[in-house]
């Protein structure tokens, strides 16, 4: 078994990255397996030298340990590339020029589908484009008619606790619940859902844990794995650390830092404690 934590450095984390990072720790220990630390730092002006010697500092404290040399995203702009080169060639891709704005104004009618991982599905209005057209500034999105004519339909096995077992997602799901999401943004070369399932894949991932609000992202990435060709490793969305209005906590609610807690004198047992571990 091989398990990841991949946190941004571009805040302090809080209780709910310590649960994380706690919960695939404690499944690749319990199986005899490896725990990895990713950073993903590809949105360059956030990211920032103190949150990941922070991030660092963390997670010794929590009593984690993990292989060296880290692997960080900012380093592996070639592969993101090359992936994304793959997927032009079987014409799965096309070039957007789309701005929020207009993005807006095309879902003010009312069949527009419901939010996917990425918000309301795009309406498609640069979907005639070929590659060949794109210009500087173009984002690059998945044609996702095209992706699933290929795959057929999505399946993978889920071991967390809220939605166990395995799920398939047809075709014409995938179409209205997904929609055409962006594989390249504007300011950078890659995106979370293309980079997250290349850098699985070169680390042997075995287990994705992570928070519940990216299940439904999951259809996307078994996806892309699939037009890849990458392995489909089984996922685990852990429950979210809420505070007490019920809100998922952010990196800008301080109060609830690891480091506030360590700094009044808690203990790495007692933040366990604290998450429900």
């Amino acid at each position: 078994m091989i398990t990841r934590f991949a946190p941004s450095p571009t805040g302090l984390l809080h209780l709910g990255h310590a649960f994380s990072a706690l919960t695939a720790w404690d499944m690749a220990r319990a199986e005899g397996g490896v725990f990895l630390l990713r950073i993903e730092d590809i949105d360059g002006p956030r990211c920032r030298p103190e949150f990941e010697r922070a991030i660092d500092d963390d997670l010794h404290w929590l009593g984690l340990d993990w292989p060296l040399p880290v692997m960080r995203q900012s380093e592996r702009l070639p592969a993101y590339g090359a992936a994304l080169a793959r997927l032009a060639g079987i014409g799965v891709t096309y070039p957007c020029s789309c701005t929020r704005a207009d993005i807006r104004a095309a879902l003010t009618a009312p069949q527009e589908g419901a939010p996917g991982p990425d918000g309301p599905p795009y309406p498609g209005t640069c979907r005639g484009r070929a590659m060949a057209s794109l210009r500087p500034g173009d984002a690059i999105r998945l044609d996702i008619a095209r992706a699933v004519a290929i795959t057929g339909p999505i399946a993978f096995e889920e071991t967390g606790p809220r939605h166990p077992g395995r799920h398939t997602f047809r075709p014409d799901e995938m179409i209205a619940g997904i929609g055409d999401v962006v594989l390249a943004r504007k300011d950078i070369a890659t995106s979370y859902h293309l980079s997250v399932v290349v850098d699985d894949a070169a680390q042997g991932v075995t287990h994705v844990v992570r928070g519940e609000d990216l299940f439904a992202a999951t259809p996307l990435h078994v996806l892309l794995q699939r037009l890849l060709g990458l392995p489909v490793p089984r996922y685990h969305h852990h429950r979210l650390i809420r505070d007490e209005t019920g809100k998922r906590l952010a990196k800008r609610d301080d109060a609830r830092a690891i480091r506030a807690y360590r700094e009044a004198g808690e203990t790495p047992a007692g933040l366990r404690a604290l998450v429900g571990l």
